[in-house]
Formats: C-alpha cells, structure tokens, sequence
C-alpha cells in the first residue's frame, strides 16, 4: 500500500503499533509520552484531560475510551488500557499519550474516510460484481487492516474463477479534510489451469480410464469453450465422490480415496492434481434377501423388483435402484411410510457382499408445508406442478427425489434443491424447494454447410419460459443454398391446467428440387397439436394440419408427371403419434428401445384425400461402456381413397439422411426419359450401426460409426388417362437396396457435424447413389 503519508509519520504509528500489541503500554516515544514528576517517577493525579489532534470525533468519544478520569492517577497499567481501547475503535490512525504536569494530553490522527472506491485492471469480472465482496464503503472509516482483508475477499474471487496469479494492490489518494479514495490495482493475470493429473495407487484402471470419470480435464487447445480444465478447489471434491461412485459400480467395495492434492507449479501458471487412492478388492453379490414387515406385500412380489442378483459383480448404483423400487412399490401397496434398508455384511474372505433389504412400516408423517424460495420471475404454479408431494400427502423419500427430477429437467434453473425439515408437531415434515434461476431466452445465428442444401444460415430467437409461466416460444429462419424456411412454434406445457402440452406451429417453407426432379417445393401451413402422458413411458400426440402445397418453377425439361402435379393443394386432416419410450436418454441412447405408431388422415376439407400411416422402432444394446449397437426400422405407407390418387406433393421420399448411400430422392419411382424422382407411396427402411469411441478425449463428443442400410421405396400413382403423364415409361422396383460405410459424429462446440462415407452395394440401375455425405451446423 502506497499513500502521501510522511515517513515519520508511517514510522511513529508502526511503533506505536509494536508497544501496543507488546503490552509496554505508553511510551510510543520519549517526546511523545512522558510521564513523569519532578523526581523522575511516572504518575501523579490527573486533574485535566486534553485532546489534541480531534477533526470529526468530538473530544467526548475520546475521553468515553479511556480509562483514566480526572482526579486519577496516572500510572501505566491504565495508560496503556487506554491507549489499546483507542486503537481498537478503527477510528484512529495514530494515538500518543502524555503527561504536562497535572494534564493529561491525548493526542490522535484520525482515520481517513473513503470518499470512493475504484478498481483498475480487472477486465474479466466487473466492478460491482468485486464491490460486493468488500466490507470497506463509501463514507466509511478507512482502516489498513480492513483494506487487506478485502484485498484477501477480492483474491478469492479471482481464484474461484481460476485466477491464482492475480494480485491486488489497494493505494490510497489523500483528499482535502481527510478524505481518501481508495483504489484496488489489479493485475488479473492468466487463468490457473490443470497442468496434469495424475493417479497413485491404481492397478486395475488407468491414469487415462480414470481421467474420463472425473470432471476435471487437464489443460488442452480444444478446451477453450469449457473451465473444466481449470483449478476449482469444490470440483476437486467433486471429482473424489465420483471417483468413489465409479469404483463401488464395479465391485470395488472397500475403495477409497486417501488424498486429492493441488500443487501449484512454481511459475504460478498450472496446478498438478494428484489423487492417492487404495482401490481394494473386486467383490461379488452374495446372498440377497428381502425382509418384509409390512402384511399384504408378498415375498415373490418384492423379489422381483431386485435389481441385484447374486454371483454379479458388486455394483452400488443397483442397490440405491433397489431400495428405490422397493419403496415405490410399498407406496404404490398403500404403504406410503414405508421404509427399505439395506443390511449389507461384508466377507472378505470369500469378497462377497450380501445384503438383507429390510422392507418396514416407517413413522407415519404427513407434509405439514411446502415453501418454495429462489423464483424470481418462475410463478410459483410452474414448479408446484412438478411436485410429486402436496400438502396434506403422506411423506416420501422417493416422491421427494422424483419431484427433484422433475423440476431439474425443466432447465430453468442451474440448481435445485429439495430437503425436508421438521415440522410443527413430530408427525409433520416441511418440505423446501430451493431453486436458482437461470436464463431461458436464447438469441441464436448459425452457419453451416450440408451436402443437401450447401451453405446456409440460421437465425432463431426463444424464450423456453415466456412470462415465468413455463410456455415456449420459438421464431426461426434458415436461408441456404436450396433452403429457405420461416417458422413460429408456441407450447404451453400444461394446457388448461392438465398435464398436456398443447401449442401450435406456423411455417413457411421453400424446397429446391430441381436437380433431383425439375420443381421447386412451396408449402405454407399451420399445425396444431396436443401431446399428453398415457403412463410413464406411453404418450400420444393428436394434431390438426391446414397447409398449402405447391408444386412451382417447374422445368420445361421436367417429367410430364411434375407438370401435371403443377400448382396448390390444400390439406385438411386429423392425425396422431404414439409413442412407447424406454431408452435412457433421448438424445443420446445407449440402452433400451422406442416403438412409435402414426396415422394422418387428410380429408376434412381442403384439395387432398389420404391416409398415411408409419410404424418404425428402434433398439440399442451397451456392448460395452463405450460401444453401442443400434436397430432401427420403419415401414410407412400412403393411399388415396375416395377415387383419388396421391399427389406428387404429398408422396414419401427415401435417400440422402435417412438412407445414406443414395442421394436426396436417390430411391423410388423415376421417369425414364427425364431422370426425375416422383416419390412412392411406400417404403421400408433399416439400420444397423455400431458406435465406438475414437481413443480421443470423450468431452471432444467425437464418435466412430459402422453401418448398414437396406429398404426401398416404390408404388406409384399414374394421372388419369388422357393426363399428362399418363402414358410415361416409369422405372419402379420394390427389391431391397443395400449400402454400407462408415462416418464420424462430432458434438463440435460449433454445432454437430455428420460425415458419411457410404457404398450402394445393392440397387437398381436407375436408382442415383452418392458416396460422401457432409453436413455442418453451427449456432453461437
């Protein structure tokens, strides 16, 4: 710290500091503190206290501090209790005390006041995000301890942030009537990162193995858009609790981790993390037994809801997902209280761990109150209609977890919290809510490139919980190459207070498919739709479509079956999906499977008449933790009924994305003589493809693919006689197509990016295939 202070001055005070705290007590220096008689002895009565020195403290307050009165004697016990309870105010810079013969004379240096505060330097975290952090303001008293204690406070949010090389210094600026402003000079530096991590005592899994269940990374060129690769002391406690969950899920019962350390490197610019750890023995489930208390809850009937077996390897997960199943079977018994523990006992000899799962009536309490705290702008109702619990219910552990669950997965909120505390009398829980908003709205641009459309851009705005009420709203736009497309969706998720997501979506969309069969595609329309919950993993959709087809910029040289579909059509019709989902994660599966049925009916008003009908599933298989094999199939169907025909506007398509090997329209019925596609009215297609891991770090979300994929597309519809058309050679065939290649799928920070290198190794000879298939997105 640097002021305008003289140095005597500054060398007064710090000696006067040392008696102080040294307990000598009085004699700051031989001019300033004498105290003594004629003889030479320090005392005698007091019969005048003076004050020298005093601007904005009135002489009162001094005197109020000391421990001498008038008509005392002096004597250095109570001067240097005196002195001492005048530097413990803060409000004094310096105190000397002496004795003029009967007068005892006090002399101060008052503090100064802090006229403002400023900061300089800091570029990565704004002023009144550091302004908060200090206990020193405006107009308050300025003290050199307290300014280092905030430049303590001001380090330790750099360093949260991963700044341990920032350094603070605070300066003062002398002002008239003294006054100071305060000025924190900041050198932020550069970002701690985690030089290395390193693991002692592993001998079954790798340093590298271990790295990827952890959430800290070491410090990489490709991580510029994550701070997983910087120091944070909490993630570091983390990073042990998930060590501790990978080992206990692959047997390892008596693991543990002995020590996680930070050490800085000397130049201050990276931390080596380094991890002690005792990984034990493998061990296996012994016997596994259920215990029950409870009447009415059969033996064979709670056994079944085991997720553990005996003989598997230990795994800790399977026992929570046990006791889990076993609650909220009790509870769904009528046995809202009960409670499961698990009685495990251990044999190292044998490394075995059996359990006992003891299934009892648990105290019977009810939620007396459910407070939610932390929801600025989220009405209470969004959050209160994820509850499993209401007031008045029977308490349960699981219903709370689940309520949890449900919450979190609205993505509202970065944290969520749901705890219960006594209540009023022993039979009453209060259940808290604690949430921490985030922000819902996004304002998103991209650019891309994709083999179908070419270069393109996106540009899209939505708020996820428009007005706090859980709604979403969604206006986009993408122009590309031979793209353009309009749209508008809003989704109220609990339509009329019922658990149905209701809403609408609006489009206007321009499809160039000149190369593919001489026209371009025009089509504008409104959808609306309801989807709500059969059961748990059932759940159904129920639409309404108006849109206007059209067939436009037709090519002279064109099939005179696309100039014979030339124009509108209007759709009208009714239609439903459901769905039957039992994988575990919708966006990236790796286990379980999906059935979905759809009809669409057009025909309530409008130009069209048809049904179309689909049935696809699919199924994915963990081959190991790392590999997935995926099946999928769908067959899809469309017919004309009431003496109509399909148009060419409403016909199914096959090739490009979802047969790869083939381009856009590459299967199906085509005109001989022009090479254009017209589309089919049926087709059935499937994939099998297996994911693995490219040896590279997994957040790169880098992934391998094999593939196969086989169907085909035809059935056709010719114009009437004496249409044009009519009487055109078609090529149309219903023998299966095979390709087969390889691609790699990036979860790039810039968007997903999809290259396929695909053969055709079973097609028909007027069928247009392709071998590369690229296509980029990104969104920032």
């Amino acid at each position: 710290m640097s002021t305008v202070a003289t140095k005597s001055g500054w060398v007064r005070r710090f000696a006067a500091s040392i008696l102080v705290f040294a307990g000598i007590g009085v004699a700051v220096s031989p001019a300033m503190a004498q105290f003594s008689t004629p003889s030479g002895a320090i005392g005698g009565l007091v019969s005048e206290i003076r004050i020298e020195g005093g601007q904005r403290i009135a002489p009162e307050t001094v005197r109020a501090y000391l421990t001498i009165q008038p008509g005392e004697a002096a004597d250095a016990e109570q001067l240097d209790k005196s002195l001492k309870a005048l530097f413990g105010t803060g409000l004094f810079a310096d105190v000397a005390i002496r004795q003029e013969g009967a007068t005892l004379v006090v002399r101060v240096v008052e503090n100064p006041i802090i006229n403002r505060i400023a900061f300089e330097g800091n570029r990565k975290i704004k002023d009144e995000n550091l302004v908060q952090e200090l206990s020193l303001k405006p107009r308050t008293v300025f003290t050199r301890a307290k300014a280092q204690a905030d430049v303590k406070r001001l380090q330790d949010i750099y360093r949260r942030t991963g700044r341990f090389a920032a350094t603070i210094e605070p300066k003062t600026i002398q002002l008239p009537q003294n006054r100071v402003d305060l000025v924190f000079e900041i050198d932020e530096g550069q970002v701690t990162g985690v030089e290395r991590i390193n693991f002692v005592g592993n001998r079954i899994y790798s340093d590298g193995t271990l790295r990827e269940q952890i959430q800290t990374r070491e410090s990489r060129w490709y991580r510029f858009l994550s701070s997983d690769d910087v120091y944070d002391p909490d993630r570091l406690s983390y990073d042990r609790e998930l060590l501790r969950k990978y080992y206990l899920a692959n047997g390892y019962a008596d693991f543990r981790v002995v020590s996680a350390v930070a050490e800085l490197s000397p130049d201050r610019e990276g931390f080596y993390v380094t991890f002690t750890l005792e990984e034990g023995e493998r061990y296996r489930f012994g016997d596994i037994e259920v215990s029950s208390q409870l009447r009415d809850l059969k033996q064979e009937d709670l056994e079944a809801h085991l997720k553990v077996a005996k003989g598997r390897w230990y795994n800790a997960d399977l026992v929570d997902g046990s006791v889990t199943a076993l609650t909220d079977f009790a509870g769904s018994a009528g046995y809202a209280f009960a409670e499961v523990r698990p009685r495990v006992k251990r044999d190292r000899a044998a490394k075995t761990v059996s359990i006992v799962f003891e299934v009892q009536e648990g105290p019977r309490v009810y939620v007396e109150r459910i407070n939610i705290v932390g929801n600025v702008r989220t009405v209470d109702k969004v959050i209160r209609r994820e509850l499993a619990l209401v007031e008045g219910d029977a308490f349960n552990t699981s219903k709370m977890r689940t309520s949890r669950r449900r919450i979190q997965n609205l993505q509202f909120f970065d944290r969520v919290e749901v705890t219960n505390v006594p209540g009023e009398s022993p039979d009453r829980t209060v259940v808290n809510v604690e949430v921490n908003e985030k922000s819902t709205g996004e304002l998103s641009f991209g650019i891309g490139f994709s083999s179908a459309d070419g270069p393109l851009f996106d540009a899209s705005i939505r708020e996820r919980n428009l007005l706090g009420r859980g709604q979403d709203l969604r206006l986009g736009g993408t122009i590309s190459g031979r793209r353009n497309q309009l749209d508008i969706g809003f989704t109220s998720p609990y339509f009329l207070d019922r658990n149905m997501a209701a809403g609408f979506d609006a489009f206007h969309i321009k499809r160039d498919f000149q190369r593919e069969a001489g026209y371009d595609y025009l089509t504008t329309g409104l959808v609306l739709r309801n989807n709500y919950a059969l059961s748990e993993y059932l759940r159904q959709q129920v639409r309404y479509t108006l849109k206007n087809d059209d067939v436009t910029s037709v090519s002279q040289y064109a099939s005179d079956v696309v100039k014979d579909a030339q124009g509108s059509v209007l759709q009208s019709g009714f239609g439903h999906t459901t769905t039957y989902d039992r994988r575990d994660d919708l966006v990236d599966p790796t286990d379980g499977y999906a059935i979905k049925l759809s009809n669409d009916v057009a025909g309530a008003g409008g130009d069209a008449k048809f049904l179309r009908s689909a049935f696809s599933a699919q199924y994915f298989y963990p081959v190991s933790s790392e590999v997935t094999l995926s099946l999928l199939g769908e067959v899809a169907n469309i017919f004309a009924y009431s003496d109509d025909r399909v148009r060419l506007q409403h016909r199914l398509q096959l090739g490009g994305d979802n047969f790869r090997g083939f381009r856009t329209q590459g299967i199906g019925p085509r005109d001989r003589s022009t090479g254009n596609a017209l589309g089919g009215n049926t087709y059935y297609v499937g994939t099998t493809e297996l994911a693995f891991p490219l040896g590279l770090p997994r957040e790169l979300g880098m992934r391998g693919t094999l593939f196969s994929d086989f169907g085909a597309l035809y059935s056709y519809d010719r114009p009437e006689a004496g249409r044009p058309g009519a009487n055109a050679s078609i090529d149309d065939s219903s023998s299966v197509r095979v390709s087969v290649g390889t691609g790699l799928n990036w979860r790039s920070p810039f968007g997903p990016v999809r290259i396929a290198f695909a053969k055709a190794v079973v097609k028909q000879e007027f069928d247009r295939t392709e071998l590369f298939r690229f296509s980029f997105g990104s969104r920032f």
